[in-house]
């Protein structure tokens, strides 16, 4: 197997993933930055023209986080990062979609139509009209997910590190390199954040 990969949030969850599982894949970088990604050979790879991008053994192209994990999991059941059981499996998808939908990507597209128009204004539709109640959404998404994490569990989904630790990482790092940054008053994931910065996969895929 072989990962396209580059800059940004989405590739390093998977690397994130890789590392957790112990998984060392040959990688080649995509510029993002030059718009690699959004022109031949690579849309030829993935038409959709995001990153990263996994290249299985049958040369079959697999795009899209959580597919790629899920796929990877499959692979590699240990540790388990989605779930060992059908209901430990299935509270991790579900706290990966809420951490998806509440927070990654309303700071996604906040991000888009504000401090990254200039880059994704003719790579994407963007919406800089409405990038500041995008970023509210995210805030909102943040305060009611350290309301849950109020129960004392050390991870999102509870006792163990899964997929949904690594998204919210992945994004988290992000949204502090372009304004979104975590707020600190938000006690229960700054101590989740401290956590997963002492990882050695975050460590590693800094």
């Amino acid at each position: 197997m072989k990962l396209y990969t580059s800059i940004g949030p989405n590739p390093r969850l998977v690397r994130m993933f890789l590392a957790e599982k112990k998984v060392e894949l040959p990688e080649v970088q995509v510029d993002i930055l030059a718009g690699e990604n959004r022109r031949e050979p690579y849309l030829g790879l993935n038409p959709a023209g995001g990153t990263p991008l996994l290249i299985l053994e049958t040369g079959q192209a697999l795009a899209e986080t959580t597919a790629i994990c899920e796929y990877i999991e499959e692979l590699q059941p240990g540790p388990p990062l989605i779930g060992a059981t059908p209901e430990a499996r299935a509270l991790t998808r579900m706290w990966t979609r809420r951490v998806d939908l509440f927070i990654v990507q309303p700071l996604t597209h906040g991000f888009r139509g504000a401090e990254g128009l200039g880059l994704f204004k003719d790579r994407v539709h963007c919406l800089p009209q409405a990038a500041d109640d995008l970023k509210a959404t995210a805030r909102e998404g943040f305060a009611w997910l350290d309301k849950q994490m109020a129960d004392g569990r050390p991870f999102i989904a509870g006792l163990a590190l899964t997929l949904a630790d690594l998204m919210l990482y992945s994004f988290v790092e992000f949204g502090a390199l372009v304004g979104q940054g975590l707020d600190p008053a938000l006690q229960h994931l700054a101590a989740w954040h401290q956590r997963m910065a002492e990882r050695p996969s975050a460590q590693a895929t800094a």
